[in-house]
């Protein structure tokens, strides 16, 4: 009989958030808070998935074929894809699944857990494809986006499966690259607010692909990803009155997402002018998408009163986790402030080298 464990890690974006849908990169990285899915071989032809942190149990035949995908049942979809490459189970596995991500806080706990769980099928079945980070990543940007028809974009997938802090450059033709391992004074914030994932992303998706056709049928050589921060003005003309917020956060957040890696690409790093950047970032974030709540908002000013550099909502937005860049020697008193100004939770995060199988064994 065999053991596997997997282990995948959270996310958080420090730059980027609601870009990677439109083509334009984005830098996250991976955080040391982890889903760990412990499996031992069984004689039942299913998997058992005890999830003990939601008090559920589900089993699932190893020859089922989903012809049908229920809503974000990313069990299933993988299943699917991996079939495609050639990984088939034979055995079935009674898996333990446990973890310290927050639920439902932007930290991508379900992407974790999808990672966690391709990890380990590849691990246990095998798979016709060189096993890569990025081959890992892309079977669960497939599994969760592009078998379920979802609004989301590559980031999670990508900065869970390559670990460490990573530039993803989401336009065709795609690639990434580790810009740090490390990163200093880095601070989680989790509000308790549930955030609103697919809906949100869809409208703001919407709305930004719109304003950007727009401009494109009234200037042909308009090119999201050439456009300078300069060039709003230029187009916002054309544009209806709605659609402007959209347009302009699309610039401005890229705009602060190039100027980002340049420090990133910097021998050394100048915390104080990423969180500079952070914060503008966050105040396209909050007033052109309007994707804060107010207690989100009292997080990071808190954050910045007790002398953080920068500090930034997380994800899709309408509640979920804060990300904030401290002077490390003030991270206590960050962390105290955060959670004085009513945060679920709040503490120091560490860059994590990503989704790995961490036990193989013959019990």
């Amino acid at each position: 009989m065999r053991k596997i464990i997997s282990l995948a890690p959270g996310r958080t974006c420090l730059f980027g958030d609601h870009q990677d849908y439109l083509g334009l990169p984005v830098i996250a990285c991976a955080i040391d808070r982890n889903i760990k899915l412990t499996a031992t071989q069984n004689d039942t032809y299913t998997f058992v998935l005890n999830m003990i942190d939601i008090n559920e149990v589900r089993t699932i035949a190893i020859d089922a074929t989903f012809d049908t995908l229920e809503p974000r049942d990313y069990f299933a979809s993988s299943l699917r894809v991996l079939r495609r490459y050639g990984c088939v189970a034979n055995v079935g596995y009674t898996i333990t699944i446990s973890g310290d991500i927050p639920i439902n806080s932007g930290t991508s706990s379900s992407s974790a857990l999808l990672m966690a769980w391709i990890r380990f099928l590849i691990e246990a079945f095998g798979v016709n494809h060189e096993v890569t980070p990025e081959f890992i990543s892309k079977i669960g940007y497939e599994s969760e986006v592009l078998e379920h028809g979802e609004p989301g974009g590559m980031m999670d997938h990508y900065s869970i499966g390559a670990g460490n802090v990573v530039y993803i450059n989401t336009k065709t033709p795609f690639s990434y690259q580790v810009i740090r391992t490390h990163l200093q004074g880095l601070i989680t914030g989790v509000s308790g607010v549930p955030k609103e994932t697919i809906g949100l992303i869809g409208e703001i998706k919407g709305n930004a692909l719109m304003s950007i056709a727009i401009v494109k049928q009234n200037f042909p050589d308009f090119d999201l990803n050439t456009a300078q921060i300069t060039d709003i003005d230029h187009y916002r003309n054309c544009l209806p009155d709605r659609l402007i917020p959209f347009f302009e956060a699309a610039l401005k957040n890229y705009h602060y997402t190039k100027e980002a890696l340049k420090e990133f690409e910097k021998p050394v790093l100048d915390l104080k002018k990423v969180g500079g950047l952070m914060n503008q970032h966050h105040e396209v974030l909050r007033d052109l998408l309007k994707v804060t709540v107010p207690l989100i908002d009292a997080m990071i000013n808190a954050a910045l009163r007790a002398g953080a550099y920068g500090a930034k909502i997380v994800g899709s937005g309408g509640g979920g986790s804060i990300v904030v860049i401290a002077n490390p020697e003030k991270e206590n008193q960050v962390i105290e402030a955060i959670l004085k100004a009513g945060a679920q939770e709040a503490y120091a995060v560490a860059v994590d080298p990503g989704v790995r199988i961490i036990e193989n064994i013959e019990i």
